[in-house]
């Protein structure tokens, strides 16, 4: 018989226990995932502002219904730039201060959005009268692409923006019930301006859609000016969202100036003359800097998930009983650390992805500013095949980290079901996941039919990072089949390989057979390529890891964790690889039966993760995570989690009586009728 003990007094043993065995330098690894410590100070001075003012209080939040979600969503947001002003933050202290916010606000869309576009597309006139206004906020603005009827298909919207030359004016329309905006962040109550995207209209030719500067509301009322019809779409799926305003809005004929036509690149002369831009795609490029945000966004929220359900899994306790009496700690067992542990190495490796993806636009804006267009290409295919690879991820993390923690990982005070509707949207948002695959697969077959035409003077050196691994389609390259033994699996190169021979042969066998295409083979190719991308540069992470010993030691940690991303991804490729006998088909063993030549695979994944797993704490306290920002019962730094769900359920409205409401009109009739029914009445009992 097991011993009795404490169960809530023993999770904190745990934890602290499974601190004292991290042997990482934690500080370490945590300022080279925040880039150094001083921005990581930064981060925690901000952090501790917002965690003090009773503003930002978590307590009731999950109680509220969504219109005063909204209500404490914009509260939030003026609450952070009135502590700007007071404390003389800096915009990217601000925008540090509106990030460590876990609430899906209307500003974010000004911010990522709105304002990016506007800087990017809008003229050098334009930006000059209204850029420092947006900057400060003294204009709140929103981006209106998507519409009623179409979203993802951006060339077959329906908003149009006829040029009218005898008063130089666009008048913005929507002709249809479809055509009217919609979905729209920050619209339906808050924004004062948009960026409209609508189809330009010259001479009564269609010139494909454009962006147009727009005030939608009166700036001393915030009523919608005449001929604008606005409002809120309603509640989304799993009150996801629940802050953030997402909008409609119809136009009826609305006129604005000429000027207000984001013209850096295409143009209208006063003559209503075209003039194109340099690249069909340069409108583009505010969306490329979303969905390079949201490689880093998605890895912060992967490493949340990971932080709160390793740390529950570390204190919770249950099942077989060890020698010292207790029941074993659940992280312990495989078919949780198996499942946990590669959620924590996705969320290093988007982060860092993240950084480097954000730079490389950084680039690609100066250069669009000067006209260069080279590098468009190349950005528009990766942060494509990106997005999809981050948010399918993420989706699935997020939800795998909740079940891996058991009932208590439903309840709301868990946090992970609010991160999980939050993030479930972008797969949709910013171009649906299936439609974003073709362009992945487009990009590569082209690079590959370029490949073709260059015949054998081609070279390895001509190929764009996104598309190195066809190299090994190129003449005299060496055989794709392998069959990596167990040493093999310890050098990511061997994984890093297998994955760009994956990626090379699935374009290639899909140049083959363009004319009869199966119907998954867009999701696959492009999954492919973008993991054989995302490979080499975890090979360079890794590379990176111990060449500053990052952690201490010789960065095994953080290189171990990062060797289980690359070793995880080519378990889920397996399919691939042995289709095309990358990976030699099972021989027969001694006594005749076929062996399972991805055991050894297997075997490394497992001996990699129980490497890692005595360090899964300091890696998740690693990321700097207060209890405040994780606002998680379960996830909470002291490991008292029962203590703290207690708590928690405590708050409940529904407590604030022992007799609901409900008793009178409606408990007390159903049970009087049952009693009726059966001819007995216990009215006068206190209990049976």
């Amino acid at each position: 018989m097991a011993k009795p003990y404490d169960v809530n007094e023993q999770t904190g043993k745990d934890m602290a226990a499974a601190r004292a065995a991290t042997t990482i330098q934690v500080e370490d690894v945590r300022n080279h995932l925040y880039n150094s410590a001083g921005e990581w100070e930064s981060r925690r001075k901000i952090t501790e502002v917002l965690e003090n003012d009773p503003v930002f209080d978590k307590t009731h939040r999950d109680f509220l219904p969504r219109t005063e979600r909204y209500t404490r969503g914009m509260a939030l947001t003026n609450r952070v730039y009135e502590l700007q002003v007071q404390h003389g933050w800096s915009q990217q202290q601000a925008s540090l201060a509106i990030a460590s916010l876990d609430e899906q606000l209307p500003i974010n869309l000004h911010n990522v959005a709105f304002q990016p576009v506007f800087n990017l597309q809008g003229s050098p006139e334009l930006v000059s009268k209204y850029g420092p206004l947006i900057a400060s906020r003294g204009i709140f603005g929103c981006y209106l692409q998507t519409e009623l009827g179409h979203g993802t298909n951006v060339s077959r919207l329906e908003t149009t923006a006829t040029y009218i030359p005898e008063t130089s004016e666009f008048e913005i329309n929507s002709p249809t019930l479809t055509s009217s905006k919609w979905w729209i962040g920050a619209l339906g109550k808050t924004a004062t301006h948009g960026v409209v995207q609508a189809k330009l209209i010259l001479g009564g030719k269609d010139y494909g859609p454009h962006l147009f500067f727009v005030q939608l509301r009166n700036m001393n009322d915030h009523n919608p000016l005449p001929g604008i019809m606005i409002g809120d779409i309603g509640p989304k799926s799993g009150s996801g969202f629940a802050p953030t305003d997402n909008g409609f809005a119809r136009f009826d004929h609305v006129r604005i100036p000429k000027e207000q036509m984001l013209s850096k690149f295409a143009q209208v002369t006063d003559d209503a003359k075209y003039v194109q831009p340099p690249h069909a795609k340069m409108s583009y490029g505010g969306m490329l800097y979303i969905r390079a945000n949201m490689v880093t966004g998605g890895g912060w929220l992967m490493a949340k998930a990971a932080t709160v359900s390793i740390r529950y899994t570390t204190v919770r306790r249950q099942g077989e009983v060890g020698p010292d009496g207790l029941e074993n700690q659940v992280i312990n067992y495989p078919s949780t650390y198996y499942r946990l542990l590669p959620i924590l190495s996705h969320a290093y490796v988007f982060i860092q992805l993240g950084k480097q993806l954000t730079k490389s636009f950084d680039t690609l804006a100066t250069r669009l500013a000067k006209g260069d267009t080279s590098l468009l290409a190349e950005m528009h295919a990766t942060t494509s095949g990106l997005k999809v690879l981050v948010s399918s991820t993420g989706v699935q993390d997020i939800e795998v980290a909740r079940r891996a923690m058991g009932g208590h990982g439903y309840s709301a005070f868990a946090g992970l079901g609010r991160i999980y509707n939050d993030y479930l949207p972008s797969v949709t948002y910013e171009g649906d996941n299936f439609a974003l695959d073709k362009q992945v697969v487009r990009a590569a077959l082209k690079t590959l039919s370029t490949l073709i035409r260059a015949g054998p003077k081609v070279s390895a050196s001509s190929l764009s990072p996104s598309s190195f691994y066809l190299r090994l389609v190129l003449p005299n390259s060496d055989s794709p089949s392998h069959s990596p033994s167990s040493e093999d699996w310890k050098d990511p190169a061997t994984c890093i390989l297998l994955l760009e021979w994956r990626a090379a042969l699935l374009v290639q066998e899909m140049a083959r057979n363009l004319e009869q295409p199966d119907a998954s083979v867009f999701q696959r190719v492009s999954k492919a390529i973008s993991e054989a991308f995302v490979a080499r540069q975890v090979g360079e992470m890794i590379a990176d890891a111990k060449g500053k010993k990052v952690g201490g030691g010789d960065g095994a940690a953080v290189a171990g964790l990062f060797l289980l991303y690359l070793l995880t991804a080519v378990e889920a490729g397996l399919t691939d690889l042995l289709s095309f006998g990358v990976i030699k088909t099972p021989t027969t063993n001694a006594i005749g039966f076929p062996s399972d030549v991805t055991r050894t695979l297997r075997l490394a994944i497992d001996k990699t993760c129980k490497a890692v797993l005595p360090e899964s704490i300091g890696l998740t306290d690693a990321f700097g995570f207060t209890d405040w920002e994780l606002d998680s019962a379960l996830g909470v730094y002291d490991g008292k989690v029962y203590q703290a769900l207690w708590q928690r359920a405590q708050a409940e409205p529904l407590n604030r009586t022992e007799v609901p409401e409900a008793y009178e009109q409606s408990i007390k009739p159903i049970l009087i009728r049952g009693q009726r029914q059966v001819g007995v009445f216990l009215g006068d009992k206190a209990k049976l």
